[in-house]
């Protein structure tokens, strides 16, 4: 199975670990110095006499060479797989050639000469100088490349054609590579002799560091930018729940240890991250597929640079028919056709990536399309057999069973068409345009040299570059400065870490009617250091993957949770896999996948679907409510009767039912009674401090008063009955004087209770929290402040109520047709029951239930009072006035 090439991609080659980086640089090192101060004894040479020169080792990397006043180099994997190396190093290897040609990487250096050639015949820039090139193949290997860009730059590449031993020129600037892990070592080794590489592929983020790589630059955005966009298109779409695949090489290292740094604190959660094995390996390849179909996590993002590892694994996942996933793709794949065949739609289509913007190079499709093989095809191009061999399917070698027995040999009459193959492609020049500006900012570059007038340089006090002599430290200088616009009309600069503004194109992959691939542009993402990002996508131009069609598909670990609930990570697992638990009651949801629930403010509760805080209802019994309304219309009902009743006897004051009951008691009774009715109404509305120390004053010397006057009639009734017997005159004790002693005298030692209540401990106004139905309710009520206070005051009241019962029960068989003994037994019956089942129905009632109750035994035991005293008299006067007589009264 042939090794795909890259295009739009940085296609690491596996490393061989730092210890290897180093060393391989360290023998660049001393292999360099070596070429520039031992003249004769160089890589592939060896002075075997004055004017003599042979090879010691065969080189396996071709060269392409064109003269000119400045040489710029170029590094291109033209082929990707290279022969196994010497390893006895005492004969040269015959066949040491690399294999599997890649159209598209000859396609870039066919760019590198097409700009040279542009350049040199534009009289605007760099007029009386001439580039030229000297381009080598490095075979996709880290050392093959250190060896070559170590022979251009010593002046001693012993490959190039057309030159005599040891006369090929220094080159002062070289044009790659195309990959991170060979650019590394190439830029570590040159970097301390200020060589400059300018690379068009390596997107590495490691390459930005300026310390390590001081002569490194680049075209191609860094992949911390394509990090930030994938990230950002993750957020943006909702995809919270994502695998990752990866190579293992620095690309594949950096490019997922960039994303996982973007996404930290984002939300998106990685289910699994798997690294492509160095070697080929199917076991691994197939457990990777099967981790891909098994996740949930419906969307994959893969950062690889497209090799044959990487293609096996899409193999893979075509041959599983993993149909259910949406791919997001790095820059070095997602324009890479070879991937995007029609086999693999049915599990790529909708794929999503970034790519390297695109141009349209004017003139580069007909330049492509010149060559042709000729008799000296061989001596011009040594790449030419390969590309015409991998095009056409034909063998240009004299000798078929020698070259490829089941190839045919070719005519000559072959002819290169734009758009018929990948070589002649130009629909998508992503990397060749990267190519294209690193040419164009070289000669800018050495346009600003020459631009430098004596005593104005920045090189020893003043001096300009010699044109015909450049260091390599003074092309480093002037590329660090460049600002330029491309023939195509982009401006282009290098920031400080030698890096170029990002530019991608966002494409995705549409199913054209025939079945095939096509790539289009559904947004961009634009980003710099020191600059806002500009991310934009439409959405109505993007066809999903993963069979969604038109929908978004939904890559979540868990759905999120229904209002009013919050997450619970569940052990053990990423923090986007979590069950729902609901709020407690008096807490709301934050959001919608909130990880912990808000509590209400004070005085403020949840609504039933905890999602918002409410006011908490403020309990109280107000003149609003039907209790409150109904206990207003009985305490006025009981008040008026009262009033009704008043208004008889005194209109009848003058019978004898009423002059036989004490009038002047009757009517203090009645008006007694009448505040007590009407002091239930005090306990109705909202407590303020006025009112809760009216309630309980008002209610406690009422009542003594109604007592009082009870007792005072109770004690005449008992006297009088008692006093009979001759000589007893217990009568003149109890006029009406004293009697109106006695009542303010019982009244006044309640109206000290409560003056010594109000003055230590009065009741206040105050709030506490009780629950009725789904929540909690401010329950306002009027805190009676001295315990003792309150205690004394009922007590008293029960004192009072006590002994006139006992009065009463003495009295209630005393002769009289009108007893009024027996009507005060039974009211004082019922005021006794009625207070002593209010302590504990008082202490059991929540809320304003616990006023109402207070309120319904004052107006039980006032009606009680008022019916068994009333009641009957009002009946006789009223109805039956022919007993309202004294002879009817007296009469037993």
């Amino acid at each position: 199975m042939m090794i795909s090439s890259i295009d739009q991609s940085d296609g690491t080659l596996p490393v061989f670990g730092l210890v290897s980086l180093q060393v391989m640089s360290l023998w660049g090192w001393l292999w360099l110095l070596y070429c520039l101060h031992v003249p004769g004894s160089v890589w592939g040479l060896d002075g075997g006499g004055e004017g003599a020169c042979r090879l010691t080792a065969k080189p396996v990397s071709g060269s392409v060479y064109r003269a000119g006043d400045v040489v710029i180099g170029g590094l291109f994997p033209i082929h990707v797989e290279a022969p196994l190396p010497e390893q006895e190093f005492r004969s040269i290897k015959e066949d040491s050639t690399c294999t599997i040609f890649k159209q598209r990487a000859y396609r870039w250096l066919q760019t590198m000469i097409f700009a040279v050639e542009e350049i040199n015949r534009d009289q605007a820039l760099l007029p009386n100088l001439t580039l030229g090139f000297l381009a080598a193949d490095t075979c996709r290997t880290e050392g093959i490349t250190l060896g070559a860009a170590l022979a251009m730059v010593s002046g001693k590449e012993a490959s190039v054609v057309g030159t005599e031993c040891g006369t090929t020129p220094e080159v002062p600037v070289i044009i790659g590579d195309a990959h991170s892990s060979a650019s590394m070592v190439v830029a570590q080794t040159l970097g301390p002799f200020d060589l400059p590489m300018v690379s068009y592929f390596a997107t590495c983020a490691c390459l930005s560091d300026t310390w390590r790589y001081p002569s490194f630059f680049r075209t191609v955005p860094s992949d911390a930018f394509q990090a930030r966009g994938m990230a950002k298109l993750l957020r943006q779409l909702g995809w919270v729940w994502v695998g990752l695949v990866s190579e293992d090489d620095d690309y594949g290292k950096f490019g997922v240890q960039l994303l996982l740094q973007e996404l930290q604190g984002s939300g998106v959660c990685v289910a699994y991250s798997e690294v492509l094995p160095k070697l080929p390996s199917k076991r691994k390849i197939r457990h990777i597929a099967d981790i891909i179909r098994g996740s949930t996590a419906r969307v994959v993002v893969a950062f690889v640079g497209f090799t044959g590892h990487s293609g096996a694994l899409m193999e893979e996942v075509v041959r599983q028919n993993i149909t259910d996933k949406q791919w997001i793709a790095s820059e070095s794949w997602v324009t890479y056709s070879t991937i995007a065949s029609p086999k693999n739609l049915p599990s790529l289509a909708g794929t999503i990536g970034f790519a390297l913007k695109k141009a349209d190079i004017p003139g580069l499709g007909p330049f492509l399309t010149r060559l042709h093989p000729d008799g000296d095809y061989q001596k011009s191009d040594p790449f030419l057999r390969d590309l015409w061999e991998e095009m056409f399917g034909c063998s240009l070698g004299v000798d078929l069973s020698v070259t490829l027995p089941s190839r045919q040999q070719c005519t000559g009459s072959e002819v290169i068409r734009e758009g018929e193959s990948q070589y002649a492609d130009v629909s998508q020049l992503r990397a060749s345009y990267n190519v294209y500006k690193a040419v164009y900012a070289i000669a800018y570059a050495i346009q600003d040299m020459m631009a430098c007038r004596p005593g104005d340089g920045v090189f020893n006090g003043g001096q300009c570059p010699d044109i015909r002599k450049l260091q390599p430290s003074q092309i480093v200088h002037y590329l660090r400065g460049v600002n330029f616009s491309t023939p195509v009309g982009e401006s282009f600069h290098f920031d400080m870490n030698g890096d170029p503004p990002a530019s991608y194109d966002i494409i995705n992959w549409h199913v054209t009617p025939e079945g095939t691939a096509e790539f289009v542009q559904v947004g961009h993402f634009l980003s710099s250091e020191g600059s806002d990002d500009q991310f934009h996508i439409d959405m109505d131009k993007v066809v999903w993957g993963g069979g969604s069609g038109d929908e978004v598909p939904v890559s979540v670990c868990s759905a999120d949770c229904p209002p009013g609930t919050r997450h619970a990570v569940q052990k053990g697992r990423p923090v986007c896999c979590f069950d729902c638990l609901s709020c407690a009651e008096g807490e709301i949801s934050n959001t919608t996948g909130s990880d912990d629930c808000i509590r209400c403010p004070e005085r403020f509760w949840s609504n039933p679907d905890l999602t918002a805080c409410i006011p908490q209802l403020v309990d109280f019994l107000s003149y609003s409510d039907t209790m409150g309304v109904i206990l207003s219309v009985i305490s006025v009902s009981g008040a008026t009767l009262t009033a009704g009743a008043l208004a008889t006897f005194l209109y009848h004051r003058h019978t004898a039912l009423v002059k036989a009951n004490n009038s002047e008691l009757s009517f203090l009774l009645l008006l007694s009674l009448k505040i007590c009715f009407l002091c239930a109404l005090v306990f109705i509305g909202q407590p303020n401090p006025w009112t809760c120390m009216l309630r309980h004053t008002l209610f406690g010397i009422s009542f003594v008063f109604c007592i009082s006057c009870l007792l005072s009639r109770t004690v005449v009734v008992l006297v009088a009955f008692r006093a009979t017997l001759p000589g007893e005159n217990l009568m003149r004790y109890f006029s009406p004087t004293q009697q109106r002693m006695g009542i303010s005298l019982c009244t006044l030692i309640q109206v000290l209770i409560c003056v010594l209540w109000l003055a230590l401990a009065p009741p206040r106004p105050a709030e506490r929290r009780g629950r009725e139905g789904r929540g909690p309710r401010v329950i306002l009520e009027c805190e009676v402040g001295s315990v003792v206070g309150f205690s004394l005051v009922l007590g008293y009241i029960g004192l009072l109520a006590s002994l006139c019962l006992l009065l009463a029960f003495l009295a209630r068989k005393l002769p009289d047709n009108f007893n009024e003994a027996k009507f005060i037994t039974f009211s004082m019956l019922i005021f006794c029951a009625v207070w002593i089942s209010f302590i504990p129905a008082y202490v059991s009632s929540p809320g304003k239930y616990t006023v109402a109750v207070e309120i319904f035994a004052i107006l039980a035991s006032s009606f009680g009072l008022l019916f068994c005293l009333f009641a009957p008299k009002c009946y006789i006067i009223l109805l039956r006035p022919e007993r309202n007589t004294k002879k009817h009264i007296m009469s037993k």
